[in-house]
């Protein structure tokens, strides 16, 4: 952090918890505004690889993670 800017910003101390994370999300939202300058860890990008190279273990929509999920509580509940 440059040392010009104080930490935490003047008044934030005074915020309450939900205006101070209203504060924090405007700040992200400024940050990632220009997405290509926001960098991205190699760890993410892996793990992004992973999820789409197996889908069915990785679901993306509701319904199959609310059927995975169910299978697997169903298969639980056998083995007791």
């Amino acid at each position: 952090m440059s040392a010009g800017v104080p930490w935490p910003p003047s008044g934030f101390n005074e915020l309450s918890p939900e205006e101070k994370v209203d504060y924090v999300q405007s700040l992200w939202d400024r940050i990632t505004a220009s997405e290509d300058r926001v960098p991205v860890p190699d760890w993410h990008k892996e793990v992004i690889r992973q999820r789409l190279a197996d889908p069915d273990a990785n679901p993306r929509d509701w319904d199959q993670v609310r059927d995975r999920i169910t299978r697997e509580l169903r298969q639980s509940k056998l083995k007791v």
